[in-house]
């Protein structure tokens, strides 16, 4: 019996450690080939020397289980790195399938504390590593459409996150760089369905380095045997299942998972409309349509996703 990817190859970004290990992880166990990318620097800000060492171990491990696979080190948010990623997974396994982007960094701070060196790094790992990425990928799987090849098999998919759904409050830049990526995902989306490739949207909750502090008093395992609700391996299965044939029809979709949960988040939906009674809006009419409106509504009513969604602490 084949293995759902068989024959097909990937790239994951950020693959050296958590989430992005889990994920690389789970598309070898499936059978694809797989480029493990990482920058390998030791600090979750992005501080530190790079080092190959951590996407060379899970390169290591996935060919020591009888897998195919090769390291890659390299800063995704650089254009013509992404370039070489890409480049390097046609080189070393004939083509490219499938695409998964998670690399990031954090640097947290209120807004009004924020600084430029604290925003730009984080948006551009983030949101301008999964352009650099994607385009590279999309030149590639155009091209060969164009250069005549039947059925073109193209899987991307992008790491969101909660805090662009619910807010966070000491992530501005970090909400503001995943709202984007669903952005990025579903434009992709529309642009490439006619090639054969479809993208979309996750946003896992996970114990990883990144968010160790995030999730600090949440629900933990009773006990050595049981598996960590926050752990990559409840996410990185819905990772293969979009990578794979099976998916085919899933396509511009945004999905929250963790701890043996997927949730489909539908786009956003008009909640109210009111409509001029003369030729243009006025003050005084929008305020007698619209204060009335929200006085019946709770207070800062933006939902917490973790209540939403059932995730607990304790």
């Amino acid at each position: 019996m084949s293995l759902p990817l068989e024959g097909l190859s990937a790239i994951v970004t950020g693959a050296g450690r958590g989430l992005g290990r889990a994920e690389a992880l789970e598309l070898a166990r499936l059978g694809a080939a797989v480029v493990v990318n990482d920058y390998g620097q030791p600090g979750r800000d992005g501080s530190g020397e790079a080092s190959a060492a951590p996407a060379e171990e899970v390169a290591a491990e996935i060919t020591a289980a009888g897998g195919r696979a090769v390291a890659h080190l390299g800063d995704v948010s650089d254009f013509e790195t992404a370039r070489g990623l890409v480049d390097l997974a046609v080189a070393e396994f004939g083509k490219l399938d499938v695409l998964v982007n998670n690399a990031g960094i954090l640097r947290d701070r209120m807004i009004f504390s924020m600084g430029e060196d604290e925003w730009d790094p984080v948006i551009r790992v983030h949101l301008k590593g999964h352009f650099n990425t994607t385009h590279f990928a999309a030149v590639h799987w155009r091209g060969r459409a164009k250069a005549g090849e039947a059925g073109v098999y193209g899987r991307i998919v992008n790491t969101s996150s909660e805090a662009f759904l619910a807010g966070s409050a000491g992530q501005p830049n970090y909400a503001a760089a995943k709202g984007g990526i669903v952005g990025l995902t579903t434009s992709t989306a529309l642009a490439l369905a006619k090639y054969g490739v479809t993208a979309n949207a996750i946003c896992p909750r996970a114990r990883t380095r990144m968010t160790e502090d995030v999730f600090a008093g949440f629900a933990e395992p009773a006990g050595e045997d049981e598996l960590d609700p926050l752990s990559p391996e409840h996410v990185a299965p819905l990772v293969g299942y979009l990578a794979s044939p099976a998916a085919a029809r899933v396509n511009g979709q945004l999905l929250v998972v963790h701890g043996g949960m997927v949730a489909i988040v539908e786009r956003p939906r008009v909640a109210a409309k009111f409509d001029t009674a003369k030729e243009v809006f006025g003050f005084e009419e929008l305020d007698g349509l619209l204060s009335p409106y929200f006085a019946e509504r709770p207070p800062n009513e933006t939902f917490a996703a973790a209540e939403v969604l059932g995730l607990k602490k304790g």
